[in-house]
């Protein structure tokens, strides 16, 4: 597949910190790709060297196979960008914000209106469109920075945190228009929610300190753990003899006792009658079952560690 962008050993400095260190990646044109991390991980900083909104101390991005370093010109035509901060003029109407976003890419009067009307009646925002960004709601504003970032008709669109400040409903109005535009636009994103992350990407990118600690789809990440189940089985009494022989059956993997549950995982449920046998003489409270997900996955061991 062709790639939309592409990072060759792309490092980032700040204050002589490294944020971003050596990143070599590429990400198919007309894909959805979601970023995740904690926050001292880079996230923001790596949006913005890919916008060029930033620079990169070392290596290289390319953009549709063009350096955004040397030909930033012909790049950013390319960019949709969506800061994580409000960055709309407060003291100006949303529809000014937008149209003037348009005619700085030099865009025509008549090309910017359609597209803001389309895209603002998509996301349900066309009452708002004449009113002072310092009089509409965090959610609105987002909605209209969406629609300021898509004016100039790009080929790809990086946001950072695309629903912030929105309620239910905007949120919705937000990902429907983003999936429709996923195929005709590659689509980078960073969301601290990883329930978004489960149900809007093609691939996950999980940064760790600068670095690429995992990449794939969220099926291809869980890899070797996807087929495990968690277990929790809470006694009335847990003792630690008792807590040491369920540790010591071998189809238990990291066992952890809270209070009196017993915390496990296991490839398959049969480990759990395994459990039920061994603690058959002690009195069961509760029991619960889980498949893992996304945020088991950044759960530092599996991670880094994996399952044991």
């Amino acid at each position: 597949m062709e790639a939309s962008i592409t990072l060759k050993k792309v490092g980032k400095l700040i204050h002589d910190k490294t944020i971003l260190a050596g990143l070599n990646f590429g990400i198919e044109k007309g894909s959805l790709v979601a970023i995740i991390g904690d926050n001292e991980a880079g996230k923001s900083i790596l949006l913005k060297v890919i916008s060029s909104a930033e620079y990169q101390e070392y290596g290289q991005v390319f953009i549709n196979g063009v350096d955004s370093k040397t030909r930033r010109s012909e790049v950013v035509s390319k960019i949709g960008y969506i800061p994580h901060e409000l960055d709309l003029d407060p003291w100006l109407t949303l529809e000014q914000n937008i149209r003037f976003s348009g005619l700085l890419y030099s865009k025509s009067l008549e090309t910017i209106n359609t597209r803001m009307v389309q895209y603002a009646r998509d996301l349900h925002i066309v009452p708002y469109l004449n009113k002072m960004v310092k009089d509409i709601s965090p959610g609105i504003v987002r909605m209209g920075m969406i629609v300021k970032s898509l004016v100039h008709d790009p080929e790809i669109l990086i946001l950072d945190d695309p629903t912030a400040f929105m309620d239910a409903e905007s949120y919705r109005y937000t990902w429907d228009l983003l999936l429709r535009l996923k195929g005709s636009k590659t689509i980078v994103y960073v969301s601290q929610s990883l329930q978004e992350v489960e149900s809007a990407h093609d691939r996950i990118l999980v940064l760790e300190n600068g670095r690429i600690a995992l990449d794939g789809s969220l099926d291809r990440l869980l890899g070797s753990t996807f087929e495990f189940h968690q277990f929790q089985i809470e006694f009335d009494s847990l003792s630690e003899e008792l807590f040491e022989k369920l540790s010591k059956i071998p189809h238990v993997k990291n066992p952890s006792r809270v209070g009196h549950s017993l915390h496990f995982y296991g490839r398959e449920r049969k480990v759990f009658f395994e459990v039920l046998s061994v603690a058959a003489s002690s009195t069961m409270k509760d029991i619960r079952i889980k498949k893992l997900g996304l945020q088991d996955l950044m759960d530092a061991k599996y991670a880094k560690d994996g399952i044991h």
